[in-house]
């Protein structure tokens, strides 16, 4: 599904990343025996993903962003492009059933997800540089999920290194690496990182990056070894879930302590909306305390809201407006 060009000389918005099924079902109060069955109140089918995810915000939010993944070559394939209505999207077409995540939603607010392989094992790195046209100033790639992706994780340094080449500032949300942070992970990402000029990682990714291996060490720490590793004035940004999300650049950090959100059910992408939320805010040149503010703003926005296929395009434009 294609849909028109931005014009040229307009920042573009451009995600790359895993695009999947999601089935959201809750709440579980507790993990039943083998071989039995369960009933639950409420569960919604919708695209997932974190970069699916992380569009869907742009979608809500008011923005024109332009989504490259995949998809496979089943009838799910055909359901998710309706999902993504109105999103330009270039999905590569993979000889493979659709990946889907079902995530179990508990009582306590954790979550459990049982995810396939399905078709995000084929995206390719040609592809992607095929449908990444060149960008005009201002312009973000957000990169989302290289851990599940490993046709591009094979070689995602030299693909950071083609999309800034392009023009574009380069995002990243590394995700959880399904091995661990072993060594040779943590040699992986630090290519990575080289190429970043924004990271969006949340407390624990922070830490795991910064080789941190006392859980209790204050996140300052962490961040002053991860900043190290970026481009330089690159931003580095931990999203500390509902207390909000730190920002740092050029040595420097600063807090945003966002209001508590009660009676939220589905916590599933909040960090996606954040991503969406402070990179459009970039977009249009906020601050970083800005910026960081609209990513919070746009998270405690959609979280609440269930079944999420019921926002409608634009209609959380406000999330992006300065607050007095």
């Amino acid at each position: 599904m294609k849909l028109d060009q931005p014009q040229l000389g307009t920042p573009q918005f451009s995600i790359v990343g895993d695009v999947s099924v999601d089935l959201v079902l809750g709440t579980l109060d507790g993990w039943p025996k083998i071989g039995t069955e369960q009933l639950l109140p409420r569960s919604e089918l919708r695209a997932g993903g974190s970069a699916a995810n992380s569009a869907l915000a742009a979608r809500h939010l008011g923005l024109s962003p332009h989504l490259i993944g995949a998809i496979g070559n089943d009838d799910l394939a055909q359901w998710l492009l309706l999902q993504l209505a109105g999103i330009r999207v270039e999905l590569q077409t993979c000889a493979s059933d659709t990946t889907m995540s079902v995530g179990l939603l508990h009582a306590d607010g954790e979550r459990t997800f049982f995810t396939s392989y399905g078709h995000l094992q084929h995206l390719t790195p040609d592809f992607v540089l095929k449908h990444l046209p060149p960008a005009s100033p201002g312009s973000v790639a957000l990169f989302t999920a290289p851990f599940l992706l490993p046709g591009l994780r094979e070689d995602f340094s030299q693909l950071l290194a083609q999309a800034s080449s392009k023009g574009y500032q380069v995002a990243l949300d590394t995700g959880w690496p399904p091995e661990g942070w072993t060594p040779r992970v943590h040699e992986e990402v630090e290519g990575w990182l080289a190429h970043c000029d924004h990271l969006l990682v949340n407390e624990l990714e922070a830490k795991s990056i910064a080789n941190s291996h006392d859980e209790h060490e204050d996140l300052e720490p962490a961040v002053q070894r991860v900043a190290r590793l970026l481009k330089p004035g690159a931003h580095l940004i931990v999203k500390l879930g509902a207390a909000g999300a730190l920002g740092h650049v050029d040595g420097r950090s600063i807090r945003y302590a966002t209001q508590a959100v009660s009676d939220i059910f589905d916590t599933v992408g909040a960090g996606d909306s954040f991503n969406t939320g402070y990179l459009a805010a970039r977009l249009n040149q906020a601050s970083l305390r800005d910026a960081l503010a609209a990513g919070c703003r746009t998270a405690t926005a959609i979280l609440p809201r269930f079944p999420r296929k019921r926002i409608a395009a634009g209609e959380l434009a406000h999330c992006l407006q300065p607050q007095s």
